[in-house]
């Protein structure tokens, strides 16, 4: 039997800024925005291609806005996937990685899957971390190889 990751819940304190900021900057999609009285709204976005979403809303969670760290995307393009959040306005960070002297400025020295990073936050302070995959692969299919 298959187990699969639906939903993980972002606290936030606005939720139309939050909204906005995952749709409008992060390019995630609204799948869903769902109102029952005062107390209860639930959005669900999606990141794109992306078969798990996250949920933001009001009388969803108990966690603080804010708390909610390390969340994880993956591309196969880091330094094309940075432009696009910088130029949608968000305040993203430079690449790294982890070297032998823990966080290391740059990309990972052999573009190895899963070792070269960026981060951003929303505009709670949840924090993301964006890491590159099939990076080599996308390249191989891009030029016909």
């Amino acid at each position: 039997m298959d187990w699969k990751l639906e939903l993980v819940v972002v606290p936030v304190s606005d939720v139309d800024r939050a909204k906005a900021f995952y749709t409008e900057q992060v390019g995630f999609k609204a799948d869903v925005d769902h109102r029952a009285g005062d107390d209860f709204r639930v959005v669900q976005l999606s990141p794109p291609g992306s078969a798990c979403s996250i949920a933001i809303g009001t009388g969803i969670g108990q966690s603080e806005p804010g708390s909610t760290k390390g969340l994880h995307l993956i591309v196969s393009d880091l330094d094309a996937a940075r432009a696009e959040l910088a130029d949608r306005g968000v305040n993203v960070g430079d690449l790294f990685h982890f070297g032998a002297e823990g966080r290391t400025e740059g990309a990972h020295p052999e573009r190895a899957d899963y070792g070269t990073f960026l981060s951003f936050d929303d505009p709670d302070g949840n924090s993301w971390l964006v890491q590159e995959v099939g990076r080599t692969r996308a390249n191989r299919g891009a030029s016909g190889a």
